[in-house]
């Protein structure tokens, strides 16, 4: 349904240029917009006039109009008025309602429609029938994308990410929970995934600049069929996950290029803590100190390379060596050993992994 201050913001602008006032009530005579006071004197004529057989009728000096939703009667339209004009006047105001009811119920339509399709609660035959109805193509190249801010029920920035996409009729941007908005991408021929980073760094920086809020953006696999967008939200929705996991630092977050972290992240919780027992004995390899884990990830970051890490770690090579062999006697992993350097790390991100998914609630 329409919302009131959309009907407000309609009689008050025709007000401006006709100089006429209206008044805008459901069909038990409640006011839902006007221009001018009313109190219950129109009440009476209201009901007389609803379940009359006439479109339009003057009462008390005004104007009166029925508004259809196809063939329900859903509003009366009041003028301030009984010449031809107000008359005439009357009857664009009428017509302008009705197709802003039209339009309104056709975006909340397809609102319920997008969402029920990324939920998967539609049957095949649903989802062509409905689409056909609603003139959505069901073979355009399409892509889930999933803003989440830290803020639930964030209006702002809900408002914000349809700013952006106002002109983009074919674009639909919905939610299904309290945490995230959901944009359903459809992309032109010889657009990719290079388009999609970049659509979604846009949507970042705005957020951030507009309404001042930091956002992760994560986006699924493009798919060609409709049918197959709700895999492109489930894709977007793991890529969520696994980024907070293991690419923290990063605000936008691609599905296919998750790496590793993918798999970590399918790993039954039973499993892992049998990997950790096994490669630590039952030590975890977080529990080691400030110092030890900056040395870990620092050799990490440069390849495995002793005198690199060192000079970036400010500490003579030496000391580094030194380091290294302390924790190859507590753990028997020589880093400096590729295949050994490959399970550490792993086992880093299983922890990360495990830690993640006892710390959130589902």
């Amino acid at each position: 349904m329409i919302s009131n201050q959309i009907l407000q913001t309609t009689i008050d602008g025709i007000k401006e240029i006709s100089r006429v006032d209206f008044c805008v009530s459901d069909t038990d005579g409640k006011v839902i917009a006007s221009t001018f006071e009313v109190g219950n004197e129109f009440n009476n004529a209201i009901s007389s006039f609803v379940n009359s057989e006439a479109d339009s009728q003057v009462v008390q000096d005004h104007q009166f109009f029925k508004v259809y939703d196809e063939t329900q009667l859903e509003l009366i339209l009041i003028a301030q008025g009984s010449n031809e004009d107000t008359y005439m006047i009357g009857k664009m105001v009428t017509f302008q309602i009705q197709n802003l009811l039209v339009a309104y119920k056709e975006r909340f339509d397809k609102d319920n429609f997008i969402k029920n399709l990324l939920l998967d609660n539609l049957l095949l035959v649903d989802i062509y029938n409905r689409a056909k109805k609603l003139h959505i193509q069901t073979d355009a190249k399409r892509v889930v994308c999933i803003i989440e801010t830290k803020n639930e029920k964030d209006s702002v920035a809900l408002e914000t990410v349809r700013t952006l996409f106002i002109g983009k009729s074919k674009d639909f941007i919905t939610a299904v929970d309290e945490k995230s908005i959901i944009l359903v991408k459809e992309l032109e021929d010889g657009q990719g995934y290079e388009e999609i980073e970049r659509v979604c760094n846009t949507i970042v920086d705005m957020l951030n600049t507009e309404a001042m809020v930091k956002a992760n953006v994560s986006y699924g696999t493009i798919v060609k069929e409709l049918k197959e967008v709700s895999r492109s939200y489930k894709e977007a929705k793991m890529a969520l996950d696994v980024g907070k996991i293991f690419y923290s630092t990063k605000n936008v977050i691609a599905y296919n290029n998750l790496g590793i972290g993918r798999l970590i992240y399918q790993l039954p919780i039973p499993l892992c803590k049998m990997f950790i027992k096994e490669i630590f004995d039952g030590k975890s390899p977080d529990e080691f100190d400030e110092e030890t884990l900056s040395t870990i990830n620092k050799f990490f970051e440069n390849s495995l390379n002793v005198s690199e890490t060192s000079r970036q770690l400010y500490i003579h090579r030496n000391t580094l060596v030194y380091r290294l062999d302390k924790l190859q006697k507590s753990t028997g992993l020589d880093l400096r050993v590729f295949e050994d350097a490959i399970t550490f790390k792993i086992a880093l991100m299983v922890v990360k992994y495990m830690n993640y998914m006892e710390n959130t609630e589902y």
